[in-house]
């Protein structure tokens, strides 16, 4: 057992939410030496490094699982985390052959399981922090109704736009979260007071605000002032980079959910040439195929195997649901089972 004392210099886990266009992207692009997976095709207009993007749930989980073996930046960045979201529903979904969304699991049980795989996807971040590697998120906002439970009466205030399940995750899983919005004033523009009067609005500057108001959620540990400019020189004094970042004497504690479909054991390698692969194949099994080099033949030898389809029939005729429910969303089965036929068969 060891007793450490002092403060020690670790990678930092970070959300920046915001409305649309207030440049949420751009900050996150000034972290030091950063890649992104991108969800939503911000980042294309920028120079930033940026993965494939990912077009399932597990094509992302293994984006992760190849910064962290690879070590090839100093931040990840997952531009938006709402987006991201997005995907897991749609893995949650196709795991059932009944539900065509989230809502069809009745009582909330789809909710739950949303909740569960997306906190393991939090875990997998931790872990590259472990690893001396920031991780930011980004995410929209949004305007919801809050009723204080000790006091009467209720008030709008921005809140990221997660599930009521995934946000309170997010934030307990954030070192620091950062509300970005514009900075304005109203002005009575007729004499008649706010109250009744003709007011507009004045201001328009981009500021972030890390402190928790009844308006917003923001939180840091590190004495930021209430409100900064959005500008990354403001927090760069707290974001450490690899070379001096010491591993913390205890492990992190993780999140208390159940972690599930966990990625497979070998790396994918994202720097490959294509294989060739028919056109009517869709697009979430295309790019798991490239991105780990599997052909159509080893997909047709690998279903036809199993007994789901014979080897000869094309994979664009299978069925969609058998696309997306066993193939894209059990992969981290499936490849282990090519990698099998490939060493039986020597190559």
């Amino acid at each position: 057992m060891n007793i450490s004392k002092g403060v020690v210099q670790r990678a930092k886990k970070i959300v920046i939410y915001g409305p649309e266009g207030i440049g949420k992207s751009t900050l996150a692009a000034q972290f030091p030496d950063v890649v992104f997976s991108d969800t939503e095709d911000s980042t294309l207009d920028m120079d930033v490094a940026r993965l494939d993007k990912p077009t399932s749930w597990t094509m992302l989980l293994q984006q992760i699982e190849f910064i962290k073996a690879n070590k090839p930046c100093q931040t990840y960045a997952v531009d938006t985390a709402d987006w991201a979201e997005k995907l897991c529903k749609e893995f949650v979904v196709s795991k059932s052959e009944h539900a065509n969304s989230i809502e069809d699991f009745g009582y909330g049980k789809g909710y739950t399981m949303l909740a569960e795989d997306w906190g393991n996807f939090l875990n997998k971040l931790s872990e590259l922090t472990e690893v001396g590697i920031n991780v930011v998120l980004t995410a929209h906002s949004q305007i919801k109704k809050f009723e204080q439970p000790d006091e009467l009466g209720a008030y709008d205030r921005y809140e990221l736009k997660l599930e009521k399940k995934t946000a309170p995750l997010t934030k307990e899983w954030a070192d620091m979260i950062l509300f970005a919005n514009y900075r304005t004033m109203v002005v009575n523009v007729d004499n008649q007071g706010a109250a009744k009067g003709k007011n507009k609005a004045q201001g328009g500057q981009r500021v972030l605000f890390t402190t928790h108001h009844p308006a917003w959620d923001a939180k840091n540990r590190y004495g930021l002032p209430d409100e900064i400019p959005m500008d990354y020189s403001q927090i760069s004094h707290i974001i450490v980079t690899q070379q001096n970042v010491v591993a913390p004497p205890v492990q992190q504690e993780e999140l208390p959910v159940e972690i599930k479909n966990t990625a497979p054991v070998t790396e994918p390698n994202f720097q490959r040439e294509e294989p060739t692969i028919s056109k009517d194949i869709p697009k979430a099994l295309v790019d798991l195929m490239v991105t780990n080099n599997v052909t159509e033949v080893e997909i047709q030898q690998i279903v036809s195997q199993k007994g789901y389809y014979t080897f000869d029939t094309p994979i664009a005729n299978y069925d969609p649901g058998f696309i997306s429910g066993v193939l894209v969303a059990a992969w981290n089965q499936v490849y282990p089972g090519i990698e099998e036929l490939r060493k039986n068969n020597n190559y």
